[in-house]
Formats: structure tokens, sequence, C-alpha cells
């Protein structure tokens, strides 16, 4: 039989609905009657909370901040690599004698490019001032100018999404756990007008 210890809060953010149970004891078979161990669902919990996982750190080609990207030509994206943002990212609870281990890493980057586009990719490559062409692994190619449908000719709003496969065990358990985390950009994208000018007018 569970015994669970007195009060109950909300569960540290990031990881699901429910409730938090504080320490969740069950019998232990060995030793003396009665003897409880700390459940390693619980400790697993504790380990993932405390990595401070975050949403993906945007990396684009034409940046965000910069006048924007044009119409046919490819964008570049990436999510910058750091631990918190990208894994692989580790941590461990202990409590009674248990000790549980976690190891946290980004699986996927879901881009939702504001214009109807879905692009699915890893962690992508960063640009470097000067390749040509289109990113190897995850890139957009915009059809449509920004102003011509966002309200007030602004810019297309993106969103990135990252999905963290995180595994844990101890304790002779073993499960694992996914959560995803978002950020968000704005891109112009504008058409390139060629101005053709008739040699017999100059």
């Amino acid at each position: 039989m569970q015994i669970l210890s007195p009060g109950l809060g909300t569960r540290p953010a990031g990881l699901g609905s429910g409730l938090w149970t504080g320490l969740i004891f069950l019998s232990n078979g060995a030793g003396a009657p009665g003897a409880p161990t700390v459940d390693p669902r619980l400790l697993a919990q504790q380990a993932i909370a405390s990595m401070n996982l975050k949403a993906p750190d945007i990396g684009m080609a034409p940046p965000p901040t910069s006048a924007g990207g044009l119409v046919g030509l490819p964008v570049w994206m990436w999510v910058e690599r750091a631990a918190e943002t990208t894994g692989p990212v580790g941590a461990s609870a202990s409590a009674g004698g248990v000790t549980v281990t976690a190891e946290a890493r980004v699986s996927q980057v879901v881009w939702n490019m504001g214009d109807g586009r879905i692009v699915t990719c890893g962690l992508g490559t960063p640009y470097v001032q000067g390749t040509e062409g289109a990113s190897p692994d995850c890139g957009h190619v915009y059809a449509q100018a920004s102003s011509r449908h966002m309200p007030g000719g602004g810019p297309w709003p993106i969103t990135a999404t990252s999905t963290w496969a995180i595994t844990w065990s101890g304790g002779g358990l073993s499960g694992t756990e996914t959560l995803e985390l978002s950020s968000s950009a704005e891109l112009f994208v504008g058409e390139l007008h060629v101005l053709n000018q008739d040699e017999g007018s100059r």
C-alpha cells in the first residue's frame, strides 16, 4: 500500500498535469517489515525539474532582426548550441537510500513558419557568412511576401518547438519522459522588384 507524505502541491512546471505528492513510499520486501523506500518515479521528477531545461534559442539567416528575407530565397534555421537549450543535460536526485539519474537532450525541433508550412529538423546547421544555397538540413523558402498576408504588412510569425527526450533509471525502475518548449520570432519577407529600363529611352 502506498503511503503519501502530508500535503499536496502543484507539480513542477514542465512535468505535466496532476498533483505533486511530496514523497511517495512503497513497501519494501527486504529488511525490517514495513520499512519504506522512496518511489524512484518521484525522484525522477525531482531530477528533471532541477535540470532547468529551456526553450530553443532561435538562429536564422537572414536573422529576424535584419531587414528580412526575400520571396524565393532560402532561409536557414537552427538552434544555438547550449546545454540548457539542446542538451545533453544530466541530473540526479536521492532520498531514503535511493538515487535516480536522468538525462535529457533535444530530439527534434518543429518550426511553424507562419505561412502554413511546418518544417521538422534536428538542431540544424548554423549559417556561415558567404555560404550560398539552401541549408543542408533545416531550411525554408517563402513563396509569398509577408506584407501581402499579415495585418498591416507585418512579418511572418515563426515558432520553434523543441522536443526534449528524457530517460531516467534508478531504484530498480527506469522510464522515459518528453517535454516540449517553444520560442517565437518574426521575419519580414519581401518581394524583389526589378526595374526594366528601355535601352532606347536612355
